[in-house]
């Protein structure tokens, strides 16, 4: 017996549709296949006791809550915690030294989330704790990698420092506390006249280091801050893993804290590199 024409005509189309979602199917897997996977790799110190913090800045406090068992037998666990905005892993807001810029909350993301490039000091910096990253620094990594440093990137600066951290000596230069601990500290930082060579030569995003400024230890003016601040240009510092990253192709996302007026916040940074 034939089948009725409306009959053919429903198993025609089911067969197209099968046939459609199958190639669909087939293209999508392909194109899954030709994604390159990325690592992960975290740019950020953890928040404790040993957190290093500005020597003038609250440190951080962990106070608990409850822990352990409810009188109704489950588990829970809550705490509360304090802490100042510029201390461990953190961002500065452009706000934080120039009056009027921006806030914490008021960033662009795109500033915060891009294309990166690292540019490594640490052969000179490890053995000179006040050295100051320079022009030639920039330009050196340019004639290496033959390529300006790309519009918008975000610039990470390798010192080598983190390896000191949490110790307070060896990575800030003094243990003291207080403004008087100010005129001890010693760390690697970026020159002003390299910062202003940033801002009026490329275009970038933001910039971040791994020391606790990105103005170096002895600084008295903070002027590296001033300029970059000035311009929009939020900085990150206290970094780690610097050491995992190549010298370009691979991409930032730096989420902080988002504090309504803020001048900084503590900042969760990650590093994704195709493998």
């Amino acid at each position: 017996m034939n089948p009725p024409k409306t009959y053919s005509i429903i198993l025609s189309i089911a067969f197209l549709l099968f046939v459609g979602c199958s190639q669909k199917a087939d293209t999508k897997k392909k194109e899954v296949e030709g994604q390159k996977e990325k690592r992960i790799v975290d740019l950020s110190h953890d928040y404790s006791r040993e957190t290093v913090y500005w020597v003038t800045a609250k440190e951080f406090e962990l106070d608990t809550v409850f822990e352990g068992l409810t009188e109704k037998g489950y588990y829970y666990s809550a705490y509360n915690i304090a802490t100042a905005e510029h201390g461990g892993t953190h961002i500065d807001a452009p706000i934080h030294f120039a009056a009027g810029k921006q806030t914490v909350d008021q960033i662009p993301l795109e500033r915060l989330i891009g294309p990166a490039i690292k540019v490594d000091v640490s052969d000179k910096a490890m053995d000179n704790p006040d050295y100051l990253v320079s022009i030639q620094d920039f330009l050196d990594w340019e004639m290496e990698q033959k390529l300006e440093i790309p519009d918008s990137a975000i610039v990470l600066l390798q010192t080598g420092f983190s390896t000191y951290y949490p110790d307070k000596v060896k990575y800030m230069g003094t243990a003291l506390r207080g403004n008087a601990a100010i005129k001890l500290m010693h760390f690697p930082g970026l020159s002003p006249e390299a910062a202003e060579w940033l801002v009026n030569n490329r275009n970038i995003n933001a910039i971040g280091l791994d020391t606790p400024s990105i103005d170096y230890g002895q600084s008295q003016y903070f002027k590296s801050h001033v300029v970059l601040l000035s311009n929009n240009i939020p900085a990150f510092e206290n970094l780690t893993n610097l050491d995992q990253l190549p010298k370009m192709g691979f991409e930032i996302v730096a989420l902080p804290m988002k504090i309504k007026g803020g001048s900084g916040a503590p900042l969760r940074i990650v590093a994704l590199l195709e493998e």
